[in-house]
């Protein structure tokens, strides 16, 4: 590995150790790992297949092979395959010359060598094994990550549901909320976006190299390859089958797993700059950590940079991610080459968002809410209170409540608890309502608020 200081990317340099999961699933040696195990899932499967004589059934010892050989592939493997590129120029066919040195001393093996990478196209094997990857990435990396933020959002919103909060659209002082609330709103947004990226299909094809199976059915015409195939893809390797392609999968699903993590890297996004706003306010504070600095010059600051250093990774995430969404479904009638160098820097818009992820919740976890800036905003704003006595004038039919409200508190600069009382006192509405108006604080007018927090 290059020293990270000297890397070209701040994914293999500076960043390297908040995507070091990503490594072993996206790097070069990820993707040969992945090709092994479906050229050699492959040849297990043609052994399984009675019609195939040819390929007679692998004992025992040799399928532990085999498995050992997927479990066990090594950077030292790879380096071999590597060196045999070298010659082929060709990373597949590089593979499958590997794989045949490899198990030149199992005799089952070596006896059908030439049936490693039989019928298949490079294609057949580079869509499943980066659908394998992807679908990797997912279950080991992407939702245990945003499962961590998901359930520290959820923790907040549970112990911050009573705390009240002015709310600003507009950026202007609007109907109270609670902090809980605002936090809960955002877990809503990422558990559907979770459960999405969850349900999402990863689909795969070996069909040969416009889709047609026209080489399988001229050696095996006897073989309902479709049928086999059909059993490769979803039951050897866990993946879904994909029954109508060209020489390359179409990339659709792939379209939908990058534009899934881009959303979710939007909410985040969205949270990231309402956060770095309310620690502006002063609605949160940030632990301080001894050692650390937060300005080269100002030395009272305590900067939100976990929250800019999510924002602006999340951002790249995306503009990698949107390209390869719009880019990989979209291949020159049954085939062109383009999709294969994009389809290398997967791992590219996946870690940027991973390195988003790290960022927003290392920012989460030094947050501690400011109960005391909240009250005093609130208690400063009584104005907000002119919505709640405009829609009880409302509902007893005082004439024109909204702009009896309108004139009393707009552009005025700021409206005092007496003046309300005595505004309240003036109308013809019943004493028990009166009463309720005149008991409101803009703290206590949170509506469901805490409900709905304690509730996600």
């Amino acid at each position: 590995m290059i020293n990270p200081i000297s890397a070209l990317s701040p994914l293999d340099g500076r960043y390297a150790k908040s995507a070091e999961a990503l490594r072993p699933i996206f790097s070069e040696y990820g993707l040969m790992k992945a090709r092994v195990k479906v050229e050699l899932n492959w040849l297990k499967a043609l052994a399984a297949e009675p019609k195939i004589a040819e390929v007679p059934a692998f004992g025992d010892a040799t399928i532990a092979e085999i498995d050992k050989v997927i479990a066990g592939f090594s950077l030292e493997d790879a380096a071999a395959v590597k060196a045999i590129e070298a010659t082929t120029n060709h990373d597949v066919k590089a593979i499958e010359y590997w794989l045949k040195e490899r198990f030149a001393g199992v005799p089952e093996v070596a006896a059908v060598s030439e049936f490693i990478h039989f019928a298949c196209t490079s294609e057949d094997i580079n869509n499943l094994s980066h659908a394998l990857m992807l679908q990797e990435a997912r279950e080991t990396v992407l939702l245990p990550k945003l499962g961590e933020i998901t359930a520290k959002l959820t923790e907040m919103a549970h112990e911050l549901a009573a705390v009240p909060m002015m709310s600003r659209t507009h950026g202007q002082p609007a109907t109270p909320t609670t902090l809980g609330k605002e936090i809960a709103n955002v877990v809503y947004r990422l558990q559907r976006q979770a459960k999405h990226l969850a349900a999402q299909e990863f689909l795969g094809k070996i069909n040969g190299a416009v889709g047609n199976y026209n080489a399988h059915m001229t050696a095996y015409p006897d073989v309902d390859w479709e049928a086999h195939c059909r059993r490769f893809v979803e039951t050897s390797l866990g993946l879904t089958f994909n029954p109508y392609t060209i020489q390359i999968e179409p990339h659709d699903y792939m379209a939908e797993f990058f534009q899934t993590l881009s959303r979710i890297n939007t909410i985040l996004i969205d949270f990231n700059r309402d956060v770095w706003g309310y620690i502006s306010l002063g609605y949160f504070k940030q632990k301080v950590k001894a050692g650390e600095v937060g300005s080269s010059t100002m030395p009272h600051k305590v900067n939100p940079i976990d929250f800019e250093n999510s924002e602006g990774n999340l951002g790249m995430a995306n503009a990698v991610l949107g390209f390869l969404s719009e880019k990989l479904p979209v291949s020159r009638w049954q085939r062109d080459l383009t999709d294969s160098t994009v389809l290398r820097n997967m791992g590219v818009g996946v870690g940027y968002a991973v390195l988003g992820f790290a960022a927003h919740l290392r920012g989460l976890n030094k947050l501690e809410p400011n109960p005391a800036a909240l009250a005093a905003d609130l208690d400063a704003t009584w104005e907000l209170l002119a919505e709640p006595i405009q829609t009880v004038m409302r509902r007893y039919g005082v004439a024109n409540p909204y702009e009896k409200l309108k004139d009393l508190t707009r552009g005025k600069d700021g409206i005092t608890p007496e003046v309300l009382k005595v505004f309240v006192d003036s109308l013809e509405i019943p004493a028990e309502a009166k009463a309720q108006l005149l008991a409101l604080t803009p703290a206590l007018y949170v509506g469901k608020a805490e409900e709905l927090a304690k509730r996600i």
